[in-house]
């Protein structure tokens, strides 16, 4: 187990470790060189298939079958789809015949995909929890997922200089830049599995298995004529138990059931979601073992370390990956971090208390921040303390120090998050020492992404506000989102409330909210006798703020059934602009 002379973990960063990049960017020289993996590049696996790296943050593979070309996760756009049926179309001019989605997350550029077939025709395969998943982190917990992409993903740091984006540990970016404005373009999958089944894709022998990973919709695809597997399990970094953007438990036990399976399947070639492909059983095999072996690690650790009794902060400095895991980049943190993984493991299991007394009823924030800095003699002697860390590289109390300055006091939005300029730089610069020192692209992104925004450089508060995205309204039916103004209430404005009401589309569907008080409860809006009646269009206006409901209605473009004062008001106690 590694540990530096205080005591506390030296594998998550290594203070003063940093180099410059290619564009100069100040990251762990391990970071910098990890990019070469994940440069763009279409590889040849075995005699039918490709796997193109380096388009996005996902690969590509293409499967050539005997009616046809298997195309297996169509990415982030239709732009980045496209530009892998170019670079495809170099060396196969085999139409495609079908689609395969390994799990939920790569399936926005399927259209492309339209005009490379026969007459149009796509066989599509996936789980059957994809539509679910979709909706799942872009719904009512829209903002804080957003804000989580932007931190994990870098998607705000600029292109050149120190903070500039090195990769994002699976891929060189979360978008690539040329594939921009990203047009969307999902189709759902006709044929979907829960449970392992045998398929003939366009004349060829797949066999999808569920094995749940990073998404509980993920499956290993095997086609025994190739000795071919193409799976969403072994990454080319350790495998991410949590992440930092913010994701439901992924229980490292469920990951191991679908590694010992591609243990079994024992393929000469192996295809993963992101990085390059493998060939060759016993390389594959020692890659596999090593990676589970981590995981597994990890875990049971962990359960050892609760089970006698350490708190997070101990059990973060118990279970470090030991040597073994070093030789081969599969099981290094160039994407999250082991003492991040060890504390989602312990909060899936047993929750977020960990038996340390002073996480029970903790001093709330921003009082707990002035107890601190009153108990260490005052401002002047905290800051005194943070510039000396500082100088020192100890970047760990440096953060905790400077985060009592910036925390002490609440900002213009109500949120404990305001400070002088030069204590939110001290914070900003105890960031930037950590993020140059880890080969964690998840931690440099995050850390570096926080102090351009305590710097002033960029602005997140759009992030922390729900907003509607016209393109995502456009594409599902209308009255889904009217069980997700939910989350937008306003219990002050609300105080007293007890109406039903009702929003009639022009497709003919409907749905109702009853605003109760404190909470507005999803109905079928049957009982209400207060209705709003508009089209699609009128909808995604007023969500996106793009048109207020007063206009709406004073145009003709929304129409009233019941008082329309009394609507306007059980809508103004939601936090949509266009309500207001």
């Amino acid at each position: 187990m590694s540990t530096d002379s205080n005591g506390t973990l030296g594998t998550s960063f290594e203070p003063g470790a940093g180099v410059a990049g290619p564009r100069g960017q100040i990251a762990h020289p391990d970071s910098i060189a990890h990019t070469t993996r994940l440069q763009r590049r279409l590889y040849a696996v075995g005699e039918h298939a490709w796997c193109l790296v380096g388009n996005g943050l996902s690969n590509q593979t293409f499967v050539e079958a005997p009616e046809g070309l298997i195309v297996i996760d169509t990415g982030e756009s239709i732009e980045e789809m496209t530009s892998a049926l170019e670079e495809i179309r170099r060396v196969t001019q085999t139409p495609v015949a079908a689609c395969i989605y390994s799990h939920f997350h790569y399936v926005n550029g399927t259209r492309a995909l339209l005009g490379e077939t026969v007459d149009g025709r796509l066989e599509i395969y996936g789980h059957d929890r994809i539509d679910l998943n979709r909706g799942r982190y872009s719904g009512e917990v829209g903002p804080r997922t957003s804000r989580g992409v932007v931190h994990q993903f870098g998607v705000l740091l600029p292109g050149e200089g120190p903070d500039a984006l090195v990769n994002v540990g699976l891929g060189l970016f979360f978008r690539n830049p040329d594939h921009a404005p990203y047009t969307p373009g999902y189709l759902p999958a006709a044929h979907r599995i829960d449970a392992p089944q045998t398929f003939t894709i366009a004349g060829l022998e797949a066999r999808l298995v569920p094995a749940p990973s990073d998404a509980d919709d993920s499956i290993t695809i095997h086609f025994p004529a190739y000795d071919l597997t193409v799976n969403n399990l072994l990454w080319p970094a350790l495998f991410n138990v949590f992440a930092i953007r913010g994701e439901a438990y992924r229980d490292p036990r469920v990951v191991l059931d679908g590694l010992d399976h591609l243990l079994e399947l024992a393929p000469q070639h192996l295809i993963g979601t992101h990085g390059p492909p493998l060939s060759g059983r016993a390389e594959i095999r020692a890659a596999l073992l090593d990676y589970r072996d981590a995981i597994q690690f990890m875990w049971d650790q962990t359960v050892r370390g609760a089970n006698r009794g350490l708190s997070l902060n101990e059990l973060t400095s118990f279970v470090q990956l030991p040597e073994r895991f070093q030789r081969s980049h599969f099981t290094r943190q160039f994407y999250g971090l082991v003492e991040h993984h060890v504390r989602q493991i312990h909060a899936g299991l047993f929750g977020w208390f960990d038996e340390d007394e002073a996480n029970l009823l903790p001093v709330p924030a921003p009082e707990r921040a002035r107890r601190l800095i009153d108990g260490f003699g005052g401002v002047a002697d905290v800051r005194a303390q943070v510039d000396a860390a500082l100088a020192a590289g100890d970047f760990r109390w440096a953060i905790e120090l400077a985060s009592w300055l910036v925390r002490c006091e609440r900002g213009a939005d109500g949120r404990a998050d305001a400070g002088t300029p030069e204590d939110r730089q001290r914070l900003a610069g105890a960031l930037r020492g950590v993020a140059r020192g880890t080969t964690s692209a998840n931690l440099r992104n995050w850390c570096l992404t926080r102090a351009l925004e305590l710097d002033g450089s960029i602005d997140l508060s759009r992030f922390r506000t729900h907003r509607f995205r016209a393109e995502e309204l456009a594409g599902e039916p209308p009255q889904q989102a009217v069980p997700v103004l939910r989350v937008l209430l306003d219990p002050a404005r609300a105080e007293g409330l007890d109406r039903e009401i009702r929003f009639e589309f022009d497709n003919g569907a409907a749905a109702g909210l009853h605003v109760r008080g404190c909470v507005a409860v999803p109905t079928s809006g049957a009982d209400a006798d207060l209705a709003l009646s508009l089209d699609q269009a009128t909808w995604i206006r007023l969500l996106t703020g793009k048109l207020r409901l007063t206009e709406a209605i004073a145009s003709g473009a929304a129409r009233c059934t019941g008082s329309r004062d009394e609507l306007l008001r059980v809508l103004a106690v939601f936090d949509l602009p266009g309500f207001a």
